[in-house]
């Protein structure tokens, strides 16, 4: 039924277009009288403006959801109007002129037709594609940029149309069923585990308001029941110092909230901070369960390398621009090359040498991996060879076989040709990845935590 009433509404939209146009021809004709022509165009006009405005029915769960499924709508609609555009006019034209006393008129009639068939097909074409711009998180920067320029291509710009089409038809179907999905569970509130859920980040990034590390996760997992809280460390440290900042947040939220524990989901050099604060800080008491997201648990063998490789000058000069841009955005006491050593193979292996696991904590880890080089978006792109040809297989950054710890390990395997790489395990680039839904894969990890009893 659905795709009855698309093709209907393709069809009718392709109509319009060109009757507004083609009315110029029966008034030039007199193949109709002039009364019965501006009535037609009116209706014509009213039924186009109520196609831009309703292109869809107003049943997306939300407006960003319906501004993009409705976007998506009119694109479509303007390749059928403009595949019958194209169909029509040649024959309305051919008729203007064999059946004109005046060429001077007929030529008028044309160029006017034209015009309105141009104007109609542009009101729906920027029409579709201001809202999926403006509300498409899956287009990213390079597929609106690429859009942008293959518009200027002949027949490339079509085909670059019909991939928007379907990038942006997918992605609102897909929301759509997020949203549905969530409502069914809402009461049930999988996700509401025993202790809150305390999400650490990784190296290089921070706790931002309105720039969150864990993309659309943290809203998933609170739509379905659960508390959450962030590390607040800062981006870059020596593992210990970071695992004092993470001691000092958990003893805040154990206090504000008597939760008397916490489960913690950190990821990448996160892990290693939590491990820290449990091990070194006395937060054993307060933690229930530690959950490594890609952490480099045995180090990252090609960071020893670099390290190694680059002159003294340019680590100390790299380093002092790092610390001091973070300063400005709130890290107190940021240090780039204390954290960076402190990832390399021979640092984290003499770490684990006093650093155990602690009885009454569960410890569980999970890795993902890419089977190619640009599975991974820049820079992990250019890192992954160099990381394969040191550690082997690995999402980036880090290695498979770096980041088993604990009493369970996860590991993730990507569908088809598609990895899953550093970046994507915690949804920074918002990327629906077909065979692996990040957001649901985190709202089952919750659900089996309360499960057992956490």
């Amino acid at each position: 039924m659905k795709y009855v009433r698309r093709a209907v509404y393709a069809l009718l939209a392709g109509v319009l277009v060109n009757y507004l146009a083609l009315i110029t021809v029966p008034l030039s004709r007199a193949a109709m009288g002039a009364a019965a022509a501006w009535l037609g165009g009116l209706l014509a006009l009213a039924g186009f403006v109520y196609i831009n405005l309703c292109p869809l029915p107003k049943t997306a769960p939300t407006k960003r959801i319906r501004y993009l499924a409705e976007g998506c709508e009119l694109l479509w609609l303007f390749a059928v109007s403009f595949a019958l555009t194209l169909c029509v006019q040649p024959v309305w034209l051919w008729w203007v002129f064999a059946g004109s006393g005046s060429r001077d008129g007929a030529v008028f009639v044309v160029l006017l037709d034209l015009l309105l068939a141009v104007c109609s097909l542009c009101v729906l074409f920027w029409n579709g594609m201001i809202r999926v711009y403006l509300t498409s998180v899956q287009l990213g920067v390079k597929h609106r940029v690429l859009a942008a320029l293959c518009g200027w291509i002949p027949l490339v710009n079509l085909w670059y149309l019909m991939k928007i089409i379907y990038i942006t038809g997918k992605e609102a179907e897909f929301e759509t069923e997020k949203w549905e999905l969530d409502a069914v569970r809402a009461e049930s509130e999988i996700c509401k585990t025993k202790y809150p859920i305390l999400m650490v980040h990784g190296v290089f990034f921070r706790d931002f308001r309105y720039l969150n590390y864990w993309g659309r996760i943290p809203k998933e997992l609170s739509r379905n029941g659960a508390a959450v809280y962030y590390g607040q460390q800062q981006s870059a440290a020596a593992v210990e110092d970071s695992g004092k900042e993470l001691a000092e947040r958990i003893r805040q939220i154990v206090k504000e909230t008597g939760c008397e524990k916490v489960n913690i989901i950190a990821h990448s050099k996160g892990g290693l901070d939590s491990r820290a604060a449990i091990s070194h800080c006395s937060m054993a008491p307060y933690v229930a369960t530690l959950t490594t997201i890609n952490t480099p648990h045995r180090g990252c063998i090609f960071a020893e390398y670099l390290l190694g490789k680059v002159p003294q000058a340019v680590r100390e000069k790299i380093a002092a621009a790092y610390n001091a841009a973070l300063r400005k955005v709130g890290d107190p006491n940021p240090d780039f090359l204390a954290a960076v050593t402190d990832l390399t193979e021979s640092a984290c292996l003499r770490r684990n040498e006093v650093t155990p696991d602690i009885p009454g904590v569960v410890y569980e880890s999970v890795m993902s991996y890419c089977k190619k080089a640009q599975h991974g978006r820049f820079p992990l792109n250019m890192t992954y060879p160099v990381v394969k040809h040191f550690d082997g297989l690995n999402d980036g950054l880090v290695s498979v076989e770096s980041a088993k710890w604990g009493e369970k390990f996860t590991l993730l395997e990507p569908q088809g040709k598609r990895g899953i790489s550093h970046g994507d395990v915690v949804d920074l680039n918002r990327e629906n990845i077909r065979g692996f839904d990040v957001r649901e894969f985190y709202v089952k990890l919750a659900a089996d935590l309360k499960r057992r009893g956490y």
